[in-house]
């Protein structure tokens, strides 16, 4: 009778056991993968930047896809589930994603997440620049991290936000995090280096969006464009006509253009000016995955090799 019992009571624990696994597989388990913490990055820079702090410690999502343009988005359904389920999302601020039609406030908002909760900007701490076309002056350039020290910013404010959710895993963050940041900074001190050395009336940057003040007086050269931000209205007469001028009071050699943008109207200002496109840069994403560019310390290392290269023709 007790043998007999003692083998019921198994086969039951047998049974509950397989059930437990069941249900708990169906539902996503406390398997490796949903243990770990689960980060939203709204682009291809930030979401580069997690990946390099917290490796394989984090599932990360990133919504904007490289190559598509961060300040307008129509965000997927992977998106929007993403969001739901997220622990953290990170985002550039200075009205980058929340500007516009504020694709990335709306979606969050309704995900019921919140702001310094589960909601961050990466940008925190960052003295942010103005916009300068008539009438913008009040509106934020988002494009902080086009100067590595405020990527380096960038990077610390998001080592904080991993170990204040993740603390089981702060010795990993912090000692990716501090890698990183010699890394970036080694490269910020060279390229420094390298623009003192470019004759002052050479020092103009002409790129069609004005995404690259930050850049500028990061670097000690001026910044030109033709329109300020993405918006409808690129490459008007009047635009045309004030950066033409810029270029025609200086002995610039070389001009640029953004990897996110349609070539037709910089192609326009080179045949009117008679000055190459020297290289492609970028501004609001990374470049595809195997391609030169393709992390953020890659990205400022193109751009601030093509620059200085072409500056100094």
């Amino acid at each position: 009778m007790i043998k007999r019992l003692g083998i019921i009571i198994i086969a039951v624990a047998v049974i509950l056991g397989g059930v437990f696994w069941f249900v708990n597989s169906s539902q996503g388990g406390k398997t490796s993968q949903h243990d770990k913490i689960q980060v939203v990055a709204t682009n291809s820079i930030i979401g580069n930047m997690v990946e390099e702090i917290a490796g394989d410690k984090v599932t990360l999502h990133t919504i904007v896809p490289r190559g598509t343009d961060p300040h307008e988005y129509e965000p997927r359904p992977q998106d929007v589930q993403a969001t739901q389920e997220a622990d953290i999302l990170f985002h550039n601020g200075l009205n980058l994603e929340t500007g516009g039609s504020g694709w990335f406030k709306k979606m969050y908002q309704n995900a019921g997440k919140a702001d310094n909760k589960e909601v961050f900007s990466v940008s925190e701490g960052v003295q942010a620049k103005h916009l300068t076309d008539k009438g913008k002056e009040n509106e934020l350039d988002p494009h902080a991290w086009l100067d590595i020290q405020n990527g380096i910013k960038y990077v610390k404010n998001i080592e904080k936000i991993l170990i204040d959710k993740d603390p089981d895993n702060t010795k990993t963050y912090q000692q990716r995090t501090k890698a990183y940041i010699n890394k970036l900074s080694e490269l910020d001190k060279s390229a420094k280096t390298k623009f003192n050395n470019i004759p002052e009336n050479k020092k103009l940057l002409v790129t069609s969006e004005g995404a690259f003040k930050y850049f500028s007086a990061a670097y000690g050269i001026t910044p030109a464009f033709i329109w300020e931000i993405n918006t409808e209205s690129q490459g008007t007469p009047e635009q045309m006509r004030n950066v033409l001028a810029k270029i025609r009071a200086t002995k610039v050699p070389s001009l640029f253009l953004e990897s996110s943008v349609s070539p037709k109207t910089m192609e326009k200002v080179s045949k009117e000016t008679g000055l190459p496109i020297y290289s492609k840069i970028y501004t609001d994403s990374l470049a595809k995955k195997g391609q030169a560019g393709d992390t953020y310390y890659g990205m400022m290392k193109w751009n601030l090799d093509k620059i200085s290269a072409g500056l100094s023709k």
